[in-house]
């Protein structure tokens, strides 16, 4: 008589609660996971003009032109500068105390282009953005201090509209060559 060997029939893991466990996963990373929201750089758009409208004329004596190359230098209007010298030179761009040929008629003319080249480190053009910002920061407290005698950033929204008026923040970000 022989015998035939049963096959044994392997044993198993009970998977009906694994979908639960998983659910239950999901949920507790959601619930215990921070999202990090980047909010970028904070700049308003002026509106786009009617295809059928041209540009205004800008005068080259009113366009501050500063190239960060490849390297990190800056040169405004084609001369090296250091990046801490840029808000000053900027702030007597726009105010052009006396008058000279070689900077703005006024502050409301004033347009300051920023250039990077596509190889600009990323840090050194946001590091070049924040002197521009921060120039007309200057400016604007100055003329808030001087106008109402409180900081710019105490001023009533009517106020802040009187000084952003006297210094509008005119820049430009110029696109990249390619290169």
């Amino acid at each position: 008589m022989l015998l035939k060997k049963r096959k044994r029939e392997g044993a198993e893991i009970n998977g009906s609660s694994m979908a639960d466990i998983a659910f239950l996963l999901l949920i507790f990373f959601l619930v215990t996971t921070t999202i990090n929201v980047d909010t970028g750089i904070g700049m308003v758009l002026p509106p786009p003009l009617d295809p059928a409208e041209t540009p205004p004329p800008i005068r080259e004596r009113n366009l501050m032109k500063i190239l960060v190359n490849a390297q990190g230098l800056v040169l405004m209007d084609e001369e090296p500068t250091q990046m801490d010298q840029v808000q000053e030179k900027i702030i007597e761009f726009v105010k052009n105390p006396e008058n000279l040929e070689t900077l703005s008629v006024s502050p409301q003319a004033a347009i300051v282009s920023i250039k990077t080249q596509r190889q600009t480190p990323y840090s050194i053009y946001i590091d070049m953005l924040d002197e521009v910002i921060g120039a007309y920061a200057i400016l604007r407290n100055e003329a808030a201090l001087s106008n109402f005698g409180v900081e710019y950033s105490r001023l009533s929204k009517e106020n802040k509209k009187i000084v952003d008026d006297i210094y509008p923040k005119k820049i430009s970000i110029a696109e990249p060559d390619e290169e």
